[in-house]
């Protein structure tokens, strides 16, 4: 039951909806999320962590940063719901903003090594 609670759950943030979008494009460390969506470090690190436990990303070292991407190998309930997130995210206002804010955001404006 927990294969089907967990990623419901993690759907049912409006933050971390957004992040699923700002994901579409590129993989992305928690510093270029945290000035899009204006949070803080600690709570998109939270926020990472509920859709890592829920099968939505998987993160990757990448020096002294942590990457985070899509699951490229989603539990089929998982792909289901990215299904869905994709299809709103084509015609919704919130995602276009949330894709142009993430475009202009980047690492090496960012993050200190």
């Amino acid at each position: 039951m927990r294969e089907i609670l967990a990623p419901a759950k993690a759907l049912a943030d409006e933050s971390r909806l957004k992040i699923l979008w700002m994901l579409e494009g590129r993989r992305r460390c928690v510093c270029e999320i945290q000035a899009v969506l204006g949070l803080a470090q600690s709570t998109v690190s939270r926020h990472m962590q509920v859709l890592e436990d829920a099968g939505f990303v998987v993160a990757e070292r990448n020096g002294p940063w942590k990457d985070y991407r899509l699951n490229p190998a989603p539990p089929p309930f998982v792909q289901g719901l990215l299904a869905q997130v994709r299809m709103a995210g084509e015609t919704h206002p919130v995602a276009r903003e949330v894709r142009e804010q993430a475009a202009g955001v980047s690492r090496e404006n960012l993050c200190a090594a």
